[in-house]
């Protein structure tokens, strides 16, 4: 008898399965269901969202291959279901959410789906935050498969987490997991849940900042069942306030789990066992990453040895050494994997020099938040910094006081560049400021006007605090545009 996580007496019935939207994860879960048709599922329906010539084949093969219901462009959700399995880009506010729920037994994620049906004996390692998921995501599948462990990175990232389950290759299961995705989780219980920092996004989505991070914090909801370990970033305001004093006011017993603080108020380099008595912490100790977890203290490596950038990616690294640690590894092996990576695409990921100048591509800073942490991540280079793109319509004063202090010039480009060169005249102090203030149309005409005012030892940073959609349809469009553009630049007036 086959035993999984959502089952430990057994593979059940699913009985009649609706799946909402046929995005990435939607597809997933509906291809995983339809091979269980006349076997584990009596039936299977899909609310298909726009109609597209690409999601009608998938529709004509869905119906092909298990005799499955499609139905497009409507939120009417017709007959009943035993479960239904939502696509996390319909929130859970929403009319079309609610009809579903008012039609099924119970509504989940496909994350939830595909924890429920990985074997009992695989392990979950689960990463959120509004900021360093795909990151830490990856260093951590990493530092595991560097020390020989059959893990995979999933969710977010990578292929959907009912895909990898269904091809059955991983030992541990690394998911990318969202806010969106975490809503609709009820028994999703990983080995190891790591919260990175919350800051304002998706608002629009969950109606509330604090409906956001009460989705974040489902992470954290089952811990106890699989008595596993939680990694927080306590250098974030909300997530200290919001969980680590409340776990620190806990007893072991109580909370039926362990965690690890990054950080702590006073920031990377402080340790909360110092601070306030926890048990385990890591931080950055004189420079060097360190965890301190369940009795032995694990001095890491430099952190200025680390391939990737900044004191994120420091603080991205000890969740992901703690993570590793917390799943069995030796200090030598994380220490041996954290060595070995290297940056990702789109994420202050060097992409040449021209004439000099070195580039940057941090096409993946959609938010104000993500580019405060590349302004101060050159060291003593102080970054020509591109800036705009589709509007968030977030507050730009710590934006700018940070550009202030860190950056040469920043350009001002897109759809947003206008309230963003704006901002840095209306916020206090822009006489007294060195900085100079560019504006460009659009991202060529950017990067064109920042190597014009950039000297030879100097950083040019895409890092745009915005989405991408005035140009373009998606932020891995708007990086790979400017790396061919800096390609091009580099041709023309070398390196």
């Amino acid at each position: 008898m086959q035993t999984m996580h959502g089952y430990p007496d057994g593979a059940p019935d699913l009985g009649d399965v609706l799946v909402l939207g046929l995005g990435t994860s939607g597809k997933a879960a509906a291809s995983y269901v339809a091979d269980l048709v006349g076997t584990r599922a009596r039936s299977l329906s899909v609310l298909a969202g726009k109609r597209t010539a690409e999601a009608e084949r998938f529709a004509a093969e869905l119906a092909a291959a298990c005799g499955a219901r499609v139905a497009f462009e409507t939120e009417e959700v017709e007959g009943s279901y035993d479960l239904c399995i939502a696509s996390p880009g319909i929130s859970e506010f929403s009319a079309f959410y609610a009809n579903a729920r008012r039609a099924s037994g119970e509504v989940v994620s496909e994350v939830e789906f595909a924890w429920r049906e990985s074997s009992v004996d695989s392990r979950w390692v689960a990463i959120t935050g509004t900021n360093g998921k795909t990151t830490t995501t990856s260093l951590t599948a990493h530092v595991l498969a560097s020390a020989g462990i059959a893990a995979v990175a999933c969710g977010n990232i990578g292929d959907a987490c009912i895909t990898a389950v269904a091809e059955g290759s991983a030992d541990v299961y690394v998911a990318e997991v969202s806010s969106y995705q975490l809503a609709s989780t009820c028994r999703f219980a990983p080995d190891v849940a790591v919260l990175l920092n919350i800051t304002p996004d998706h608002v629009k989505w969950h109606r509330t900042l604090e409906n956001y991070a009460q989705a974040k914090y489902k992470v954290l909801a089952n811990l106890d069942r699989a008595g596993g370990v939680a990694v927080l970033d306590a250098v974030n305001d909300v997530v200290r306030e919001g969980q680590v004093k409340r776990l620190r006011a806990l007893t072991r017993e109580e909370r039926g789990f362990d965690y690890v603080p990054v950080g702590c108020a006073a920031g990377l380099s402080a340790s909360m066992r110092d601070a306030c008595g926890s048990e385990n912490a890591a931080f950055l100790d004189d420079g060097t990453l360190r965890v301190d977890f369940r009795g032995e203290e694990h001095r890491l490596m430099p952190a200025a040895d680390l391939r990737i950038k900044g004191e994120h990616n420091a603080s991205n690294a000890l969740a992901a050494a703690s993570a590793c640690l917390a799943l069995g590894l030796t200090g030598e092996q994380v220490a041996a994997g954290l060595r070995g990576f290297s940056p990702l695409e789109h994420r202050i990921e060097p992409c040449g020099a021209v004439a000099g100048v070195a580039c940057y591509n941090d096409s993946k800073a959609t938010n104000v938040d993500a580019t405060l942490k590349a302004l101060s991540a050159f060291g003593d280079a102080r970054p020509v910094v591109l800036l705009g793109g589709d509007d968030k319509g977030t507050d730009l004063t710590e934006l700018v006081r940070a550009a202030r202090v860190h950056c040469k010039a920043v350009v001002c480009f897109g759809a947003a560049g206008d309230r963003f060169e704006r901002a840095f005249a209306d916020v206090p102090g822009a006489a007294e400021s060195a900085l100079a203030v560019l504006r460009a149309a659009h991202l060529e005409d950017a990067l064109d006007a920042a190597l014009d005012i950039a000297q030879p030892g100097d950083v040019v940073a895409l890092s745009p605090a915005c989405a991408s959609f005035d140009e373009f349809s998606c932020f891995e469009e708007r990086g790979e545009v400017f790396k061919k553009l800096v390609a091009d630049r580099r041709e023309r007036k070398g390196a």
